[in-house]
């Protein structure tokens, strides 16, 4: 079974870096599982998706702005649960959602991962030119990584063994 750990983002935007951010902490702690890879992404849509050929499973740590929560709250669901389908990085301007990229990619018959869970911190400063992130985002990072961790660790892997 492999499985891709995709921090998603801009690490050059505030708290659009959260994702990598998260994701690099992950890896540097070495308690990854074995057939866990880890990749840092600033694309959405076709190029995402292509990312994710091969994989059985995937989690994606991505900044999100809904408005409707606290900034710096974690949360975690599946892809198709997303209420919208252009939130955070999942899509791109310049093609598609990550949903439909997946769909086209199944056409295509490519091995895509059965199950995509997003792991999203809420943020503000997401178009601010900055290497730093808001002191609530950043105060996220350790959630975001035990929820990560979990589920790597938990039913996530299990769920379709």
């Amino acid at each position: 079974m492999k499985t891709l750990v995709v921090g998603l983002g801009n690490p050059i935007l505030g708290d659009d870096g959260i994702g990598w951010r998260v994701a690099q902490k992950l890896q540097d702690t070495g308690k990854l599982p074995p057939g866990v890879d880890v990749v840092y992404l600033a694309v959405g849509g076709i190029s995402l998706m292509e990312s994710l050929v091969g994989y059985d499973k995937a989690l994606i740590i991505d900044a999100i702005n809904t408005n409707q929560v606290p900034v710096g709250t974690v949360s975690s669901f599946l892809l198709e649960d997303l209420a919208s389908p252009s939130a955070g990085h999942l899509s791109s301007v310049h093609d598609t959602s990550l949903q439909n990229a997946m769909q086209i990619g199944h056409e295509l018959n490519l091995k895509l991962p059965d199950e995509i869970i997003v792991i999203s911190i809420e943020a503000m400063k997401i178009y601010d030119f900055s290497e730093e992130l808001s002191t609530e985002v950043s105060a996220a990072i350790p959630e975001a990584m035990r929820i990560t961790l979990e589920l790597l660790s938990s039913h996530f892997l299990d769920s379709h063994e």
